[in-house]
């Protein structure tokens, strides 16, 4: 098909454009939004229970049966695991990305079942589950009371059967924890009374079996000639206290009945007695909604919060829900900032526009291919399966000054013949079609080649190449298509010459503007020539430059902070305190309160929740622990860095210094959800050849405390201590054998009655609940408490258990932690101001190898150990891209030496965006490391406009030296234009403030100082280049009859 057809057939290049943009639109109202893709690996969490055990037992007894089985399943990255003093073992498996999640819970779930038949029977009663682990968390909010009339027990409750059902229902809505406990039975047993009647709590537990049961029982007069039949009904499960208080434990022949309220306290409690919540000073329970993969954050939020809406008014009198963490806000937020970012992008490209062209009609033109092009690439993100996402936004802005690079050549094109005096503009666009045909489609190629390398990278910073390049590629191959096909019908339709002096009559502002600005561009060429003639005498010049700029370059890459992603401040503040070991649930509390009074008046805070016994960044249960999570005021509300989250954690810090019987820590959630619970660094200190604990401990200390001397590194600090204070049980079996008593009788009377029982289950509300037996509170105080326990020999006789019991004071772990089936204990740092996290991994690294002895080593976790993971990959990128390039070079040009004189010009404009990222401070991320890729395609796209002109001229019969120099000054409109453009366009990003600021500049700052410095230097280095290889090209491949000419091939 000629594209002459288009010129001659505008409506069939109108409908064409039409058609993109309906599609467009229409793909652009279904698709997904959210913060960042899918990136984070995939994960299966796999959780146990084991009643009353230590951390130790449930390492040994549970964790490691099933860490040996679910090793080495598919795809399988590395899993952490944790064992806690509340019996609970946790196991993270980590998988790579792109695997399907479902399939690899499966995969889990089987391994998880081979392992069963290992684990204790207390365990496999309770169940063991392998679960997908949703990686966004999307809202964290709380219902509280601030009356004081309801207790933190009747909340979770109430959430739990009230609230979190219909917010689970909600689609893409994956996971709620209530982060509070649930309704159980509780029946605290009476061991003095007990013994007394010679029963122990086996007996309790079998009369639980027995009576507290469901029952089928059948109908009667089923398939008989009964007028009617009947089924049985039995009564189930009990479900008050009062029920369980009758039940029957002993019945003698005398008709004298034992029942359990005889021998024990009944409680309708709760399940665990190990938090207590509030928010802003009053009973609180908060709770976390999770998102699946794949579906719109924001509306699911939207969902979220019009149920919350229907819900609040059939709260009890004075209860409140309110967030105090919600992903909306900073997606809403940052979004909006780049939506505005992009409208103003577009004023000012079409500004740059109007300048170069001196007509609105002109204008115009180019203005339709941007909305064209970006609406249009909205029906790829929707085909490709990609949301609406920041990567995705910022790729539309950047590629603003790219889409509209076509059109403008088309246009420029067409006024350059009304300049040479072709008055009628289809002849004008006609001849004008036929000598830029060739560079669109060349260019156009070359640009969208730079990002089909990285759309096979892995991982997931491949994941971020392969949305924000596809997405560019995509957007840029459209406003070529509009360029080959609209833009040129469109110039025969508005466009016209722009009138003269000489035709007479009143000039309008745009022709007496369009002389003016010819005049004074005319008189810039012929300096630029000038210019340009100076250098080919000096050849050296533009050598010395190159190598100036490609050691400049390599100085930059080696010096420049690195990191994975901008921190942003995104509203929330995490503060983790740890008390003494073995701190009790109430001083924990006391201190809580203390750090609560310290902070609470940071002005920049909106409302904050505060959980006391949990563990935030080990991710367990502990009573030495509390968290705060902090929501602080909206982003117009603290304007300045003075008012930023970085500067809340300082406060934070500083405020609370004087607390000295607790470590405090504060820091931000990740950026990426799914990659642990902080922004810092995850680091996992192991011991690989099987020793100590202790020794384990001694050796993260001295790691820890070299961390804190150095610079790069504001804090580090391990929430781990071995020093909570324990006892050593041991049984005396000689003792056991002389009394007749079986060591497990003792032990699992021990057990139930200080660790406590899951016995059976109760219905109420609605939902099954756990019914516990232990003993009461005052019957397990001390040491002392086992003399009043008993065991029943099997002569009949009670026997108090301490006399089968040794104890031995110790001390040792609260939960005990391992990474890739090594002993490890976790460690969370933080980079210092002014140092990347790239820094302060080198650090890491550094500190590592001169305190840790052999045998001992440290793994990253988290978005830590992506980033090391990808540290070296920029560079491996921008060769592969080059090489690529040059390929594809080679290929349209028929020769080896030519696009090297496009590639050379690249080195300019990767160091110019080093230069600026180094005076601004800014880091190495993904975000710079994608505008640099752009910034690849851009310059060479650029430089082909000189060198295929160039070349052109040289096959027409020009010297080298003249066809460089016409190309010099016939290319420099468009060249100046296309930069201009670009540079302009980006100028709100370099000066964005609020939600995704740092995003914002990252991108910004490093394309503007690489299409600054790099076009500068391209206008003289690629004429000079050309010529060098343009005579070597001769020198060492003669000419070929019947070579045609660049543009005649594509």
């Amino acid at each position: 098909m000629k594209l002459k057809l288009f010129i001659d057939r505008p409506i069939l290049a109108c409908s064409i454009s039409l058609l993109i943009l309906m599609l467009g639109i229409i793909s652009l109202v279904n698709l997904p939004m959210e913060q960042y893709p899918d990136i984070a690996p995939p994960t299966i969490q796999v959780s146990a229970t084991y009643t009353g055990a230590s951390a130790e037992t449930v390492l040994k007894s549970v964790i490691v049966p099933l860490e040996e089985e679910i090793n080495g399943v598919e795809n399988m990255l590395y899993m952490t695991s944790t064992a806690t003093n509340t019996g609970t073992a946790t196991i993270n498996v980590y998988f790579k990305q792109g695997t399907n999640p479902d399939m690899a819970a499966v995969n889990v779930q089987n391994r998880v079942s081979k392992a069963e038949a290992s684990l204790p029977a207390e365990v496999t009663k309770i169940g063991v589950s392998a679960e997908k682990r949703q990686n966004s968390q999307l809202k964290i909010m709380t219902l509280y009371d601030p009356t004081d009339t309801y207790d933190t027990k009747f909340l979770s409750n109430y959430l739990s059967i009230n609230v979190v059902p219909q917010i689970q229902r909600i689609t893409g809505v994956g996971e709620v924890s209530v982060m509070g406990n649930d309704y159980a039975m509780r029946i605290w047993l009476k061991p003095d009374v007990m013994a007394q009647y010679g029963l122990v709590p086996a007996d309790v537990i079998s009369v639980l079996d027995e009576q507290n049961i469901e029952s089928s029982t059948g109908t009667l007069g089923q398939d008989s000639d009964n007028t009617f039949q009947y089924t049985l009904k039995y009564r189930g499960r009990y479900e008050t206290e009062t029920e369980y208080g009758d039940l029957v434990v002993v019945s003698t022949a005398d008709g004298n009945v034992l029942r359990l309220k005889d021998v024990a306290d009944i409680e309708f409690g709760t399940e665990s007695y190990s938090f207590h919540s509030e928010l802003s000073e009053h009973p609180g329970v908060s709770f976390m909604v999770m998102q699946t993969a794949g579906s719109n954050a924001n509306e699911i939020i939207e969902n979220i919060e019009a149920l919350v809406d229907e819900i609040r008014p059939t709260l009890p009198a004075g209860l409140v829900i309110d967030d105090v963490m919600n992903t909306k806000d900073f997606l809403d937020a940052s979004i909006a900032n780049v939506v505005k970012t992009l409208f103003e992008a577009i004023l000012l490209v079409l500004i740059v526009v109007y300048v170069f062209l001196q007509s609105f009609r002109a204008t115009f033109i180019p203005m339709v291919a941007i909305i064209v092009s970006l609406v249009g690439t909205f029906a790829f993100l929707y085909v490709a399966g990609f949301s609406i996402n920041l990567l995705t936004l910022f790729a539309l802005v950047l590629v603003i000054g790219t889409v509209v690079d076509d059109a403008i050549v088309v246009v420029e094109a067409v006024q350059a013949k009304f300049d040479e005096g072709i008055t009628s503009p289809y002849k004008a666009t006609v001849e004008a079609m036929g000598g830029i045909t060739a560079a669109i489609i060349t260019t156009t190629l070359v640009f969208m080649a730079v990002f089909i390398p990285v759309s096979f990278m892995g991982g997931t910073t491949g994941t971020f190449y392969t949305q924000f390049g596809l997405t560019m590629a995509v957007a840029v191959g459209i406003s070529a298509l509009n360029a080959l096909t609209l833009s040129p019908a469109l110039c025969v339709l508005i466009m016209t010459p722009h009138a003269t002096g000489e035709e007479g009559g009143k000039l309008s502002f745009s022709s007496r503007f369009h002389m003016a600005f010819d005049a004074a561009f005319g008189r810039m060429v012929t300096k630029y020539k000038t210019a340009v003639k100076y250098t080919f005498r000096r050849k050296w010049m533009i050598g010395v430059s190159l190598v100036a700029a490609v050691v400049a370059l390599a100085v930059l890459l080696k010096t420049t902070k690195t990191g994975l992603i901008p921190d942003e401040d995104i509203g929330v503040v995490f503060v983790s305190v740890t008390a003494a070991p073995g701190s009790s649930l109430a001083q924990t509390k006391h201190i809580m309160d203390e750090v609560e009074g310290c902070i609470k008046e940071i002005p920049q805070i909106r409302i904050f929740s505060k959980i006391v016994g949990y563990n935030l960044m080990g991710g367990a249960q502990s009573s030495s622990a509390g968290t705060f999570i902090i929501n602080l005021k909206h982003w117009d509300e603290r304007e300045g860095s003075e008012n930023s989250k970085d500067a809340v954690i300082k406060q934070v810090f500083a405020r609370t210094a004087g607390i000295k019987n607790a470590q405090v820590f504060a820091f931000s959630p990740p950026m990426i959800m799914g990659y642990g619970v902080s922004n810092g660094l995850e680091i996992y200190v192991q011991d690989r050849k099987g020793g100590d604990i202790n020794t384990l401990f001694d050796h993260t200390q001295n790691f820890v405390a070299a961390l804190n001397e150095r610079p790069e590194i504001q804090s580090a600090l391990t929430t781990y201590d071995t020093r909570f204070p324990q006892y050593l049980v041991e049984v005396d079996a000689a003792q056991c054998k002389r009394r007749n008593v079986s060591p497990s009788d003792v032990l699992s009377a021990l057990s139930c009655y200080v660790g406590g029982n899951y016995a059976s289950n109760i219905n109420r509300f609605s939902k099954i609940y756990r019914v516990m037996v232990q003993a009461g509170r005052e019957a397990r105080l001390d040491n002392e408490s086992l003399n009043n326990m008993f065991v029943r020999t099997s002569d009949g006789e009670m026997a108090p258990i301490s006399q089968f019991l040794t104890l031995t004071k110790t001390y040792g772990p609260e939960s005990l932690a391992r990474f890739n089936l090594f002993s490890s204990i976790s460690v969370n740092a933080s980079a210092a101001e002014g140092y990347s996290s790239g820094d302060a991994i080198q650090a890491v690294k550094e500190v590592a190898a001169q305190t840790l002895p052999s045998g001992y080593g440290y793994e990253l976790s988290g978005i830590s150990r992506e980033e090391a993971s990808t540290g070296a990959s920029i560079v491996v990128i921008f060769a592969i891209i080059i090489i690529f390039i040059y390929i594809i070079l080679c290929s349209l040009y028929e020769s080896l030496f030519i696009p090297l004189a496009v590639m050379l010009s690249v080195p300019f404009g990767l160091a110019g965006s080093f230069l600026f990222a180094k005076m601004f401070g800014i880091e190495n991320n993904v975000y710079m490391q994608t505008g640099l890729i752009m910034l690849i395609g851009l310059l060479s796209k650029t430089a082909i406009l000189l060198t295929e002109y160039a070349s052109a001229r040289r096959k027409q019969g020009m010297s080298i030296a003249q066809a460089a120099l016409s190309a010099a000054g016939v290319r420099l409109r468009p060249i100046l234009m296309t930069a201009l453009t670009m540079i302009i366009g980006l100028l709100p990003l370099v000066f964005a403030t609020g939600a995704g600021a740092n995003g914002n500049i990252s991108l910004g700052v490093s394309t503007v100082g690489g299409m600054l410095i790099g076009t500068f230097a391209l206008l003289f280095a690629v004429p000079v280049l050309f010529i060098v290889f343009q005579v070597i090209e001769e020198r060492v491949m003669p000419k070929q009859i019947g070579r045609a000419s660049c543009r005649e091939r594509v």
